[in-house]
């Protein structure tokens, strides 16, 4: 455990700095750039993401997942990465004329061609990640990651500054990359020095295959709006919807990576001791789930008067698009521990069956919202998100005795906490005019009625956090 939570924190630590850093850059550049800059690197990351789930094909957890992986795993592991990127960069530079054709502009076509460079930088540094996870070395991946972030930010608010526009955003995703790269090999040198072996491969591929075939749809789905806005709307609104997407992200991504780069690791090295197997996870959903309800229901609350203020009046329809997604997002850490649970249990199969379950639900939501506006669109993200939970729990119960009735009275009396707080700070926050005043008002009125609610009714639960956070 001790050693749990030291890679908790240094992973908490990796995860907020470079979250923040992240954050005021994109605050900065948002008011520099403007919103259809943002819808166009929005449309590119679609093709981006899509390549690097080839590129890694779930071989990376499978690696983590196997107790005994050897170095001939790594290099074969390495040189199908690194043959992989090399083949998808081919591909996106051959497809980039028709993708600017497609969206019907025609920058998208250079575009593509550079940032999709991004592929085979990335390849490079995946057996460094997985070293350092399998060791559960967070704190030389929070030095990677906040060298990264900086100085790629730097260059991006420069290259803005000087009126590069959209390529701003292409130099600030390169050389992030690069960086990082450089740095891993720096922190963790490593070379392949076995041969590929068809025998690794295969094992690896087993476990893999399963989830790279999820990962595709969840990747696809994840991304479907984004293509959708673009082509049915314009890449200005494609842009507010990014811009929101990415700051509801931020909160829930950020929480989701820290529990689930310790957790997995962990729970994959306990994973035949039962008893203590589900006590962790018992925790970890408590825990999680107290952090991260009351951040994202704080966010929706203020999100339409906070992004003007902080990103220009040019933004503000994606003020109402970030309050709906935060709650959408509110439940992804929940998703992400139950999903982790198939993972290390070597449950791919299941993985696989309830993500085709969520895609056809997604696409019947699709289909209802989409004539109807991208609010709606937003909307139907909710209704995924709760149906969700009733997928998800329902798979992992099959696998621990955590089903979907113990989940929910764990997690019932905190959303039911949040909720209350959540409309005690909007009743406050109607008393005042003043914006800032507003803000103030709903952040701390809201924090203070979520912890004394906690402090009342759940006093185990209160301590443990306590005692997590100062550790």
């Amino acid at each position: 455990m001790p050693k749990t939570v030291s890679s908790l924190k240094w992973s908490a630590i990796e995860r907020i700095t470079t979250q923040g850093v992240q954050l005021f850059v994109t605050i900065l550049l948002a008011r520099m750039l403007g919103p259809e800059a943002y819808g166009l690197i929005g449309l590119l990351t679609i093709f981006i993401v899509v390549s690097q789930v080839f590129v890694d094909s779930g071989f990376s957890q499978a690696l983590i997942r196997k107790q005994d992986s050897s170095e001939v795993d790594y290099c074969t592991c390495f040189y199908f990465n690194v043959v992989v990127s090399l083949l998808f960069y081919f591909i996106l530079f051959c497809l980039a004329p028709f993708i600017a054709l497609f969206f019907e502009h025609s920058e998208l076509e250079v575009l593509t061609r550079v940032i999709g460079l991004i592929v085979i930088i990335n390849s490079f540094s995946i057996i460094q990640k997985v070293k350092l996870t399998v060791t559960m070395d967070f704190k030389t991946l929070a030095k990677v990651s906040f060298i990264s972030v900086l100085v790629s930010s730097c260059l991006a608010i420069i290259a803005a500054s000087l009126g590069y526009g959209v390529w701003s955003l292409i130099i600030q995703t390169l050389t992030m990359s690069l960086v990082s790269v450089i740095l891993f090999f720096y922190y963790c040198p490593w070379s392949p020095r076995e041969k590929f072996s068809k025998d690794s491969f295969t094992v690896l591929f087993n476990f893999g295959s399963k989830l790279l075939i999820s990962s595709i749809i969840d990747t696809i789905y994840n991304n479907i709006y984004k293509i959708i806005i673009a082509k049915q709307f314009s890449p200005v609104s494609l842009g507010y919807f990014v811009q929101a997407n990415t700051l509801s992200n931020v909160p829930a991504m950020t929480m989701t990576s820290i529990v689930q780069r310790v957790t997995y690791p962990a729970l994959s090295k306990i994973q035949n001791n039962n008893v203590e197997f589900e006590s962790y996870y018992k925790l970890t959903l408590q825990l999680t789930a107290s952090v991260v309800f009351p951040v994202m229901a704080a966010i929706a609350v203020i999100a339409e008067i906070l992004i003007p203020i902080l990103m220009g009046e040019q933004w503000q329809i994606a003020g109402r698009y970030l309050s709906l997604l935060c709650i959408s997002f509110m439940l992804y850490p929940i998703h992400a521990i139950n999903l982790n649970i198939l993972q290390v249990k070597g449950r791919a199969d299941l993985f696989l069956k309830l993500e085709i379950i969520k895609k056809i639900l997604i696409t019947m939501i699709l289909f209802i919202t989409v004539p109807l506006g991208i609010e709606a669109m937003c909307i139907g993200m909710i209704i995924q998100s709760y149906a969700s939970l009733f997928i998800n729990t329902h798979y992992t119960g099959k696998l621990t005795s955590f089903d979907l009735f113990k989940q929910c009275k764990i997690l019932f009396p905190l959303w039911i906490n949040t909720l209350i707080s959540s409309l005690c700070s909007l009743y406050l926050m109607g008393l005042f005019k003043q914006p800032e005043l507003k803000i103030v008002v709903a952040l701390l009125s809201g924090f203070l009625i979520y912890v004394i609610i906690n402090f009342i009714l759940c006093r185990e639960l209160f301590f443990s956090t306590y005692k997590l956070i100062r550790q």
